[in-house]
Formats: structure tokens, sequence, C-alpha cells
């Protein structure tokens, strides 16, 4: 029989049950940990933005065309979307369980590729963007001001350009993001009894700042073809694009032929740096407070993306403004870590409980080692199993763990008092004890695991 293999050779039995162990033990530090097990469809956002749209207008040209194409692709069960006043757009499709998100991710950017020549052109301009997301949020960090000497705005750009980017860093936190729209932009703010009076349009001044602050390729000065002799050639470095409030004043709208008469910018409007969209505005204990949502990555160790985040934090912390601070406002790991701490507790009393059982019925302490060895075994070979099948640590999972420490006893007693009743009873001796017993039980304890499985 097979077991007759490893009855027969016990030092390459005990090898192989620790490189199980330790094999066990790797696997465990490799699965994510987390409350429940991961059943939701993988899902894909599809996000974009048509400034001064109204909603319904977003989602006839904007959510329309994009649904069309996405409509079929590989995998996928169905799809939402969801059009707001303030121009935005966001088309989450969901995939089938099982389902590849890389593959799925590229799948639907394909498509809206596709979708992209019907949409419009500011659309195109502004971006759209294909995402994997997770379905919930696991932390929440606020950054706010403590002394009020920083203005929303001010707190708002520091959130997002130097504590975003390093909490994206952590491993398994990339889909992190802020709260609302973070990003600062120049508000022109248009008079429309001076635009009236001086015959200018919203498309006057659009095209405007459009067409004069841009970037341009001016060329290179003494590039081939050139005169003989030429040693030397010099870029031309063209002006920036503005940054400043008075380089945006300074544009201009109309200019007559002769250049008489000159329309700027802050003659028909009010210009000054602002943010990009108003929409959202965050509070914390009546303090002004950019919060940052932490997405935990499909397959990512949820405990371990929070350790990552409040390390970062803490790093991060030193470098902080006089003034600014944070505080994690949520933090969704922190039921997940009682709730595996109290099932861990569990598994370590069941053990006991199952040891101090077996010794006080068997009254036999190689008997005891012998059936605590099976648990050992049987339980951190259980970790092989579930890296392999993709499984998680879980409260499931370890919940039947603990069911399991039963199962793994009853066989173990059962082979053990046959062992024994052979030797007492035939007067065997162990080897052919062990090899009897193992031939009368090993086809029940194999049916029952079966059976149990």
């Amino acid at each position: 029989m097979f077991s007759n293999f490893f009855i027969k050779r016990p030092i390459f039995a005990i090898v192989v049950s620790i490189v199980i162990v330790l094999a066990g033990l790797l696997s465990m530090k490799e699965l994510p940990v987390e409350q429940y097990p991961n059943m939701s469809p993988v899902q894909i956002m599809v996000t974009g933005v048509y400034p001064g749209a109204d909603a319904e207008t977003v989602a006839q040209t904007v959510a329309a065309p994009i649904e069309t194409q996405i409509n079929g692709v590989d995998n996928m069960i169905y799809m939402t979307s969801s059009s707001s006043s303030s121009g935005a757009c966001a088309i989450t499709v969901y995939f089938a369980i099982g389902t590849d998100p890389d593959m799925a991710q590229v799948q639907v950017q394909n498509r809206v590729n596709i979708a992209q020549p019907n949409l419009p052109e500011s659309v195109i301009t502004n971006g759209l963007t294909v995402e994997k997301r997770s379905d919930s949020i696991l932390m929440l960090v606020g950054i706010y001001g403590t002394d009020g000497r920083y203005t929303r705005d001010y707190i708002n750009n520091y959130a997002n350009v130097y504590v975003l980017d390093a909490l994206k860093r952590v491993p398994g936190a990339g889909q992190s993001q802020v709260m609302g729209t973070a990003d600062q932009a120049m508000r022109i703010w248009l008079n429309p009894d001076r635009m009236a009076s001086l015959g200018i349009t919203t498309t006057d001044v659009a095209n405007a700042v459009r067409t004069e602050n841009q970037r341009f390729a001016a060329g290179n000065v003494g590039a081939s073809p050139s005169e003989p002799g030429t040693v030397q050639t010099f870029p031309i470095i063209a002006p920036s694009p503005s940054t400043d409030v008075s380089g945006y004043e300074n544009i201009v709208v109309r200019s007559e032929s002769e250049g008489s008469a000159i329309v700027r910018v802050k003659d028909v409007a009010d210009v000054s740096l602002g943010m990009k969209s108003y929409q959202v505005n965050t509070n914390m204990n009546g303090l002004p407070t950019t919060f940052i949502a932490i997405y935990s990555q499909p397959g990512a160790n949820a405990l371990d993306v929070a350790d990552g985040v409040y390390k970062a934090l803490e790093n991060l912390k030193s470098q902080f403004p006089d003034g600014i601070d944070y505080k994690i406002a949520v933090d969704t790991t922190d039921f997940v870590r009682i709730s595996i701490d109290e099932v861990i507790k569990t598994l370590f009393e069941a053990v006991l409980l199952v040891v101090a059982v077996i010794y006080l019925f068997l009254q036999s302490f190689k008997s005891t080692a012998i059936a605590c060895s099976a648990i050992v075994v049987a339980l951190t070979g259980t970790f092989i199993g579930m890296l392999l099948l993709d499984f998680s640590i879980n409260i499931l999972t370890l919940f039947g763990l603990v069911l399991a420490i039963g199962l793994v006893v009853d066989d173990a007693i059962v082979v053990v008092e046959n062992v024994e009743r052979n030797m007492s009873d035939f007067a065997m001796n162990p080897i052919d004890a062990t090899e009897t017993a193992m031939a009368e039980v090993s086809g029940p304890i194999i049916a029952t695991v079966l059976v149990l499985a």
C-alpha cells in the first residue's frame, strides 16, 4: 500500500512532514488577509468630464456612446452609469467572478478607444480614465489645518500633490484618490455686461486662452540645412504657459488691425487661482479637511496595506508644514484585526482542548503526541492548498480550520487505536501492527474525508 512506503522509511516521512509545515508557513505569509472572502464581481470604472454640461447632455453625448461599445465585452455581467449636473460621468462595468482584472481593464480600454471619435472634443481633451476599482473603501485619511492659517485650497493642493502620491506608492493602495477634485485651476469669472458692451462672447475668451496659452515647438537656430561653417545649433525655447494670474489677465481676446483697440481678458473678466471644481467641500470637526480614500487592490493583504499607509503617514508627518496634520477618520481593518484575532484565539483554544481530551482518555503521551503532530502538519499544509486555490485568510476559512481540527484528530485516533489493538491482541511489533492497521482503516478514512469534503 501507499502508506507502507512511509512506514518503512520513517526519516523520509519526517522530512516530508517538515517540508509540508515549512511550505504551509510560507504560503500563510503570502495569503491575503481580509474579513470575508472576495465574492464581489470584478469592477472596471470609466470616468470622464464634460465641463459645463448638464446631466442629460452628459448621459446622451458621453455615457451612451461608451456604453454602446462596452456592451457585450467578454465575461461582462452588467454595467451601471451615472451622470451628474457637474458634467461628470462614471460607468462601472461588472465582470464575472474569476475574471482577470488586468485583462478586463484592457478590453474596456479598447472599447473606450473605439467610442472616442463619437465623444465631444472637450471630453477627449480632459481625458477618459479606465481603472480597476475596489467595491469598498479600506481607509479614509483626513488632511486638515489645525490653527486656521491655511485656506481650503491650500490644504487640498498640499494633500493632492504631496500626500496622495506617497500613499499611492504603498503596495496595494495604488487606487487611492482624493474625495472630490483637488486639482488647482485658473478661474476666469466673466462679466456679462462688459462682454455685451464690447461684443465679446464666451467662445472668444475660451479660444483666446486656448490658443495663446500653449507650449509650442519653436525649432532650432543653426539646424540643417544651414550656412556652410555653422558649427553650433541652439534650440529656441518658447515661453511656457502662464502659471500666474497676470499672465492670464493680459491674454489678448481681440485687437484691431492696427492695434489701436485691444481687449484683454482682464477687461471682461476677473481672474483668480482656485480649485478646478467646488462641487465637494469636506470638513472634520469644523475644520476644512481634504479626505483621501484608500482602496485595497484586488488580492492585496488589507492588513499589510493599512500598516503601509500608517507608516507612510508617519514618515510624511515630519515633513508637514506647521499647522497641517492628519487623522485616520475611518479604518475598516480595525474590525478585521479584532475578528481575525478572535478566530485565531478560538483556533488555539480548540487545539489545546483537543489535546487535553486526547490525553485524558488515551492516558498516553505518545498517542497524544502523534495526534498533535497530525494537527500541526494538516493545518499548516492547508495553507498550501489555499494559496493554490486563490483563497484568503478570512473568518470563514479560519472557522473551517477550527472545525477541521476534530476531523484530523478523529482520523489520527482511529489509526493509533487500531495499531494499539494489533500490538496488544496479536502481539505484533510496531511496524507490522502499523502496516496491518493502515491496511484496515485507510479505505474508510479516505472515504470519510471525501464525503466530508
